[in-house]
């Protein structure tokens, strides 16, 4: 059975922002079906946001067409969830709490995260979840 995981935008911008690295690893994992990477409105409209960025742009080894061709072809192994029932764990970046109710709705074993430290100190929590770094997700 195949990993279900959400990649937070933190792990994309660094898979395209690094030539190397375990983002790097881990998105390819995914378009090799290693990984079932789930997708939501939330996280799908913050992709797109942050790939326009032009200080992410400037950044990149790809172009803004190879960046776009990369999104297209995550989007193409993600597996749609919606997600009817908001959570609100309430973590210090309001704008994270979709993550946490894409977990909870897509049935994910991970999310992937190069913000550990943004998702501690919930009001609710969720013993289930694992939130690690790609590089923990890779080792194991």
């Amino acid at each position: 059975m195949t990993i279900k995981i959400v990649v937070d935008t933190s792990v994309f911008v660094s898979a395209i922002i690094g030539k190397t690295g375990p983002s790097r690893e881990l998105i390819r994992r995914c378009l090799k079906n290693e990984y079932q990477p789930l997708m939501g409105n939330a996280l799908f409209c913050e992709y797109e946001s942050l790939i326009a960025r032009s200080n992410i742009i400037e950044k990149c080894s790809l172009t803004s067409s190879e960046i776009r061709t990369l999104l297209a072809s995550f989007m193409s192994v993600s597996q749609w969830v919606s997600i009817y029932y908001l959570w609100r764990p309430n973590l210090k970046d309001e704008a994270d709490n979709h993550l946490i109710e894409l977990v909870l709705a897509g049935n994910a074993q991970y999310l992937v995260t190069n913000n550990i430290k943004d998702f501690r100190n919930t009001q609710l929590l969720f013993p289930k979840i694992s939130i690690i770094k790609p590089e923990q997700l890779i080792r194991s």
